[in-house]
């Protein structure tokens, strides 16, 4: 008998976790507290030699080709497992494009002959890390912002709202702001943009946003900061810019949409018993929501909001209250995946290897026949 277990042995019985997001894919084993790595979703091409985004295929047959490469890196590189004969799950978004599903799907049955799928919602998984049933998950990733409510362990579907706001508006926002401050400066990467949001920018208070956008002389943004580029180069990042680069998620636009409407909208959308107590369980998540402030500004937002006549029939709500997930906003939704994975439902939802040979698709909550099947 070995002294020691190897690192197959101790991962032999566990699920594999994968959560694939527009910017950042999350990989690890169920019943662990935290992802074993956080990755780029990119894989470099080996026809062009040129990294490419998983999200931005052409076709069918190129988002294949990016997937086949994008899971070897997965097994091979970071979890160093065999994905031959072994059960996995996958985080999903409900608003996921059924082509990406399905030819996920194709990829780890056919290519990489996985013993067992399991396809969870996003949503619904992130209140499996409070044991809760029934809360607001507002989701604010790297393309839009998308709240659904789930009511009793089922999502909401008619009540969804989604609006363009995440981490690529504000990579934007910054890039013009960098134009106004730096003087023919040239076209920033995409890494940079991150870098300066992450280190540089936090959510202001609203009263002090009001006066800097209105530039009112008593009040001065904070102090300007530069930003080495490498060598001599450096970007001057004003005080302006680090403290009004979020204000793009509490500007309403023509249809008087923000994130602090989209919230409200969502609830009103809801039957009125449920009302009271989404607004009491809202769960951010997502990396975006991790910005210094971002939660504070938005509860102030949303009181705000009330005492418009829009929002006159929410009377009964007093109270605006958030969890605080035993995880970081960026891998609530994996940690979920993980613990459901550790789990009987892996053996009594999964869609086994035999199944999907049969009719070569994915159940899809959209799809009439599955709807039916599953009553």
């Amino acid at each position: 008998m070995p002294i020691y277990e190897g690192y197959g042995t101790i991962t032999d019985k566990l699920t594999f976790i994968i959560d694939i997001g527009a910017a950042y894919t999350k990989i690890g084993f169920s019943g662990e507290f935290a992802p074993r790595a956080i990755i780029s979703s990119e894989v470099r091409c080996k026809n062009t030699n040129q990294i490419r985004k998983i999200y931005d295929y052409k076709d069918k047959e190129d988002l294949y080709d990016l997937l086949v490469e994008f899971i070897h890196l997965l097994y091979f590189k970071y979890a160093l497992i065999s994905p031959k004969d072994r059960p996995i799950v996958v985080v999903e978004s409900l608003l996921s494009p059924t082509l990406f599903r399905e030819t996920l799907a194709k990829v780890l049955f056919y290519h990489y002959e996985v013993a067992s799928l399991l396809v969870v919602p996003s949503h619904l998984v992130s209140l499996a890390t409070l044991a809760i049933d029934t809360g607001l998950v507002v989701d604010i990733g790297y393309t839009e912002a998308v709240a659904i409510p789930i009511c009793h362990g089922s999502p909401v579907l008619h009540a969804w709202q989604a609006l363009p706001l995440g981490a690529q508006a504000i990579h934007s926002r910054i890039k013009t702001l960098l134009s106004a401050d730096n003087m023919g400066i040239q076209s920033v990467d995409e890494s940079v943009l991150e870098d300066i949001k992450a280190r540089c920018c936090f959510v202001t208070k609203h009263d002090r946003a009001e006066k800097l956008r209105n530039s009112y002389p008593d009040i001065n943004p904070c102090p300007s900061v530069p930003y080495p580029l490498g060598g001599t180069k450096s970007l001057t990042i004003s005080g302006k810019l680090r403290e009004l680069t979020y204000e793009i998620f509490f500007e309403e636009d023509l249809d008087h949409l923000c994130i602090s409407t989209m919230i409200l909208n969502v609830i009103a959308s809801v039957d009125v018993e449920s009302r009271t107590l989404l607004a009491e369980n809202i769960v951010l998540v997502g990396g975006t929501c991790m910005a210094p402030g971002f939660k504070g500004r938005l509860k102030v937002e949303l009181h705000k909001q009330l005492q418009n006549e829009r929002y006159s029939k929410f009377k009964n709500i007093k109270f605006i209250k958030f969890h605080a997930p035993p995880a970081k906003e960026n891998y609530t939704a994996w940690l979920g995946a993980a613990i459901y994975g550790a789990t009987e439902i892996i053996t009594m939802k999964a869609l086994t290897k035999d199944q999907y040979f049969k009719e070569n698709r994915l159940p899809d909550w959209s799809n009439l026949k599955d709807a039916i099947r599953s009553i």
